[in-house]
C-alpha cells in the first residue's frame, strides 16, 4: 500500500469511529488524502498525519447543522471547512482564496471529488472580492477558519452574507473582551451575536445573524480589517 493510500485508508476508520456515516467517510478520507499529498508541497495545514487530519475534519462537520443553501469561505487555504461542508451537505459553496497556489489545489480537489456542478473557486483578497456587487450580500451562510480576532473574521464574512443569514465563527478560546469586542463589531457591521455553541473543551461556534446592510466602506482596505480590528 502507497503512503497515501494507507492515509485515506487510515482517515477512512479513524472517521468510521468517530460514528461518520461509511460513505460520507470514504468521500472525506479521499479529500484528506488529497490534502495531505498535496501539503508536501504546498503549505495548505498545519495537520501532518492522518491522526491530525482526521481531528480538523470532524471540526469542520461541526459546522454543517448551521450552512444555508449558498455558503461562501473566505480565505479557504487548503478547504478546510469548505470542502468538508461540500462532501457532507448539498450547499454550493464559494471558496475566496487570496493565494495562487492554494487555490489552484482547491480547483483540483474540486475536480478531483466531483464537486464542480456546486463549488466554485475566487481568487482575489476578501477585503476587494465583498465589494464586488456579484458577491456582496448573496450568501445564506458563511465561514473563515482564520487565525484572527474575532472582530476581524467578522468584517471579512458579514459583508457577504445577505440580511437574514448568518456568518459561522468557529472559535477557540474568547475572553470577555474579544467577546465584547465581536457583539459591538456585529452591531457596527448590520449584525447581532444570536449564539454561542460549546463543542467541548475550548472550542465553540459563534453564530452572528446578519440583520441589516452592511455598510459600503466595510470591508475597508486590503490588511486593515486585521491590523486596526472593529471595536477593539
Amino acid at each position: 500500500m502507497t503512503v497515501a493510500a494507507h492515509a485515506v485508508s487510515d482517515l477512512a476508520a479513524r472517521l468510521a469511529d468517530a460514528a461518520i456515516a461509511p460513505a460520507l467517510a470514504d468521500r472525506l478520507a479521499h479529500y484528506g488524502g488529497l490534502l495531505l499529498a498535496a501539503n508536501t508541497r504546498v503549505n495548505l495545514t498545519g495537520a501532518k498525519s492522518a491522526a491530525e487530519l482526521a481531528e480538523h475534519l470532524l471540526d469542520a462537520l461541526t459546522v454543517v447543522p448551521y450552512v444555508g443553501p449558498d455558503h461562501v469561505d473566505v480565505g479557504s487555504g487548503g478547504g478546510l471547512p469548505a470542502i468538508a461542508l461540500a462532501l457532507a451537505g448539498d450547499a454550493r459553496v464559494t471558496m475566496i482564496e487570496a493565494t495562487a497556489k492554494k487555490a489552484a489545489f482547491l480547483r483540483d480537489a474540486v475536480d478531483a471529488l466531483g464537486l464542480s456542478h456546486r463549488c466554485r473557486v475566487l481568487t482575489a483578497r476578501a477585503e476587494v472580492a465583498a465589494h464586488d456587487a456579484d458577491l456582496r450580500e448573496r450568501f445564506a451562510s458563511g465561514t473563515a477558519r482564520a487565525v484572527a480576532i474575532a472582530p476581524t473574521v467578522a468584517e471579512l464574512v458579514l459583508p457577504f452574507i445577505a440580511p437574514g443569514g448568518r456568518a459561522i465563527l468557529q472559535r477557540g478560546t474568547i475572553d470577555a473582551a474579544e467577546r465584547r469586542a465581536l457583539d459591538d463589531a456585529a452591531l457596527v457591521l448590520g449584525g447581532r451575536v444570536e449564539a454561542e455553541i460549546a463543542l467541548g473543551g475550548e472550542r465553540r461556534l459563534l453564530l452572528v445573524r446578519k440583520l441589516n446592510a452592511t455598510a459600503p466602506r466595510f470591508p475597508r482596505r486590503t490588511g486593515v480589517p486585521a491590523k486596526r480590528p472593529l471595536c477593539v
